[in-house]
């Protein structure tokens, strides 16, 4: 009578088994690649102000999509409460494609509300440089065919496991001079400043600190440095 061979564990050939594992694992990392994950963060959420100016200032993005293509929604801008008006305000929607370790190529749409109302195309890359350094650079192409910039870095300095020092700067551009905006070409506005930051729990922090904005427009170059106090806190 033949005898069929038991399929245990141990009678599998060591060959068959690693296939089979392999297999397993490429399974389990597709269905890690296809998950949808999605996040939100509100990177600053502040009062920014001195003597003569005070302002809130809001910056916030988030994403839904897999690890390889993600869906972005961005949003920065302003509000002058001694003059009731909104600054700079600007909405961006963008296709994001991961092309390397850490870092994502994005493609999409701005919506600009001030201080001129208009569309704009967006070509941008973030991630992490070296030394942790986190990178945002994009391309702004108006209606009008019109071409600025903005370029974000910043680093986290932990002090402690829930105290953190975040020096950033961002830098706005214009290639123009844009006349219905007032910008003048070169660089329109330059920041740098630095953050403390205590996390009550790591999704949720308060912070203050200090700003130095310089501006430059068609109508004024100012300075001034500014304190300021806000949140972050991301889902």
């Amino acid at each position: 009578m033949r005898v069929i061979p038991s399929l245990e564990p141990h009678r599998i050939p060591v060959r068959a088994a690693a296939f089979l594992a392999l297999l397993a694992s490429g399974h389990a990392a597709a269905q890690m690649d296809d998950a949808i994950y999605n996040y939100l963060k509100l990177e600053r959420f502040e009062y920014e102000g001195n003597g003569d100016i005070h302002l809130f200032k809001w910056d916030i993005e988030g994403w839904i999509g897999s690890d390889y293509n993600k869906l972005w929604v961005k949003s920065e801008g302003d509000y002058v409460f001694d003059q009731n008006i909104f600054g700079r305000a600007d909405l961006q929607l963008l296709y994001s494609r991961n092309i390397a370790t850490f870092w994502d190529a994005q493609i999409g749409i701005r919506r600009a509300f001030e201080p001129e109302r208009t569309f704009d195309a967006v070509i941008g890359i973030q991630g992490l440089a070296p030394y942790f350094l986190e990178t945002e650079a994009a391309m702004f192409i108006s209606e009008n065919g019109n071409v600025l910039g903005r370029f974000k870095l910043a680093y986290e300095l932990l002090l402690t496991q829930r105290l953190i020092a975040q020096p950033r700067i961002e830098i706005n551009v214009s290639a123009d001079d844009i006349e219905n905006r007032g910008v003048k070409a070169g660089i329109t506005e330059f920041e740098a400043g630095l953050r403390l930051r205590y996390e009550i729990v790591r999704e949720f922090a308060p912070y203050i600190g200090f700003d130095y904005v310089e501006e430059q427009s068609l109508r004024a170059h100012k300075h001034s440095v500014r304190a300021v106090a806000g949140i972050r806190a991301w889902f």
